[in-house]
C-alpha cells in the first residue's frame, strides 16, 4: 500500500481498509510530500480510523510556536449530524462568498484552471456533510489576538501528514462568517477561537504537483527589485 501512496495517492476502489497507524506515511520523503501536497476537496464518506487522526494532529503539535508555548486545540467533528451542522452554516457563507467568481465563470474566457479550482470548491461545499471529518484548529489568545503565527505552521504540518499517509486534505476558513456560533457550538470559550477548517477524508483522485510560477520569479537576494 505505501507503494501508491508514494506515487499519487488514493484511486477511488483503493480505500485501505487496514491501515497500519504506526508505519503508513513514514516514507514519504519530505520534500516530495510538500511538492505534492496539493488542495484535495472531493473526498469519499468512508470513515477515517481515531488512530489516524491522531496521528496526523500530532504532526500538528511539532510546529514551532512562540516561547514554545504550544497554543493549538484541535477538535475532530465526526457525527453525521454535527458534520450537518456545519455543512449547513459552511454552504451559506460560502453561497456569498462564490456568488463574484460564478458570476465572472459565465465569460467564455474564464480561465480553464480557475474555473476546475471553482469547481472543486464548489463540490466541497455540496458534499461537507458526507466528508468524514471536520477538523478544528483552534488557539488560545495572546493579549487579545489570536496567535495564528503558530497555529497555521501548525495547520500545514497537519496537511503535509495528511499526505503522507493518504489522506485528502484542504484548508478553508470560511466558517469564520459563523464563528462565534461554530465556537460555541464547539464548547470552545471566547479566548480560544477557530482559525481554520480541514476537511478531511480518503481523496477521490490523486496527489500531485500543483502549478507554481518559478521560484525565481519571487526569491530576490538582499533587497527587491521591480520586475
Amino acid at each position: 500500500m505505501l507503494a501508491w501512496l508514494r506515487h499519487g495517492g488514493t484511486r477511488l476502489s483503493e480505500v485501505p481498509r487496514d491501515v497500519d497507524v504506526a508505519t503508513i506515511g513514514e516514507d514519504v520523503p519530505l520534500l516530495e510530500a510538500i511538492r505534492t501536497a496539493r488542495a484535495i476537496r472531493r473526498l469519499r464518506p468512508d470513515p477515517v480510523p481515531r488512530a489516524l487522526i491522531r496521528k496526523v494532529c500530532e504532526a500538528g503539535t511539532f510546529a514551532p510556536s512562540g516561547g514554545n508555548r504550544q497554543p493549538w486545540t484541535f477538535i475532530a467533528v465526526t457525527q453525521a449530524e454535527r458534520r450537518a451542522f456545519v455543512a449547513e452554516r459552511y454552504r451559506r457563507a460560502f453561497t456569498a462568498y462564490i456568488a463574484p467568481a460564478l458570476e465572472a465563470a459565465k465569460d467564455p474566457a474564464f480561465p480553464a484552471a480557475k474555473r476546475r479550482n471553482m469547481n472543486a470548491a464548489l463540490h466541497l461545499a455540496e458534499h461537507l456533510h458526507e466528508v468524514p471529518v471536520h477538523l478544528f484548529v483552534a488557539g488560545w489568545q495572546r493579549r487579545g489576538d489570536p496567535q495564528v503565527q503558530a497555529l497555521f505552521p501548525a495547520v500545514q504540518n497537519i496537511l503535509l501528514a495528511c499526505r503522507a499517509v493518504g489522506l485528502g486534505a484542504s484548508l478553508t476558513t470560511v466558517h469564520r462568517a459563523f464563528g462565534a456560533e461554530i465556537d460555541a457550538w464547539l464548547g470552545l470559550p471566547a479566548d480560544r477561537p477557530t482559525c481554520a477548517l480541514l476537511p478531511i477524508g480518503w481523496p477521490i483522485g490523486r496527489y500531485g504537483r500543483p502549478p507554481r510560477r518559478s521560484v525565481d520569479e519571487c526569491l530576490f537576494w538582499e533587497r527587491y527589485e521591480a520586475r
